[in-house]
């Protein structure tokens, strides 16, 4: 559920600039961050950093990076915000995360807002979390232009949830005790999400195969160990 940022190079020509002139450094970014000392089952501690490649790519390629951008407010309540970059992607989405579940509120693009209403519930309470699960669910999805300030595209949500299999798989960033889950979807927008897609989910870890097919490749913390 959980789910889901990059470098400038510069080139001195000419063998006497580059003999005479003073080394230049980059001036360090001001940024604020936050110190990443505890993760929960469903990792959103503000801070925490993972990054992604399409399956099949070289390992050098430039990757898709999720940060956990911690609490914000959305539609009026506190909610946990994870943006994704990279490859001129960029979505947020705002949850709501505790050991009772992961729900999505929404998500937004640029010029484009995503409501969910009631909210989709991407993964059920810690407890819930083994194979033969399964739940279900209905929300009204709104589309806004945020531009405009108008919904260009509202209907209704169906989905439905299994965890098919509980399996050690080896990713780019390390090996991992994962659950299968495979998601069905139908509405009635025109296929806004694709019907059937399926993750790999590791607890304290997060989505170690997203639903578009992309692996993890690495993350800012350290995985507890977790027995099957």
């Amino acid at each position: 559920m959980m789910r889901f940022r990059f470098l400038l190079g510069l080139t001195l020509l000419g063998g006497t600039l580059v003999a005479c002139a003073p080394a230049q450094t980059a001036a360090p970014e001001v940024r604020a961050t936050p110190s990443v000392d505890r993760v929960s089952f469903y990792p959103s501690q503000p801070g925490l950093i993972w990054t992604y490649l399409p399956q099949g790519e070289p390992a050098n390629r430039t990757p898709y990076v999720l940060r956990s951008l911690g609490p914000t407010i959305f539609k009026g309540q506190t909610v946990s915000a994870f943006a994704l970059t990279g490859r001129g992607a960029e979505q947020t989405w705002y949850r709501q995360v505790s050991a009772a579940g992961v729900d999505l509120l929404g998500f937004t693009k640029p010029g484009v807002l995503v409501n969910l209403e009631p909210a989709w519930r991407e993964l059920p309470a810690v407890s819930d979390l083994r194979v033969g699960a399964s739940w279900q669910g209905t929300t009204n999805v709104t589309v806004m232009d945020t531009e405009k300030n108008q919904v260009v595209r509202s209907g209704k949500l169906e989905y439905r949830y299994d965890i098919q299999d509980r399996r050690q798989i080896t990713a780019p960033g390390g090996t991992h005790d994962v659950f299968v889950i495979t998601r069905r979807v139908s509405d009635d927008l025109g296929g806004l999400f694709p019907a059937v897609q399926q993750m790999y989910y590791a607890p304290y870890t997060g989505e170690v195969r997203t639903y578009e097919d992309l692996l993890l490749t690495g993350q800012n913390y350290a995985r507890p160990q977790v027995q099957p």
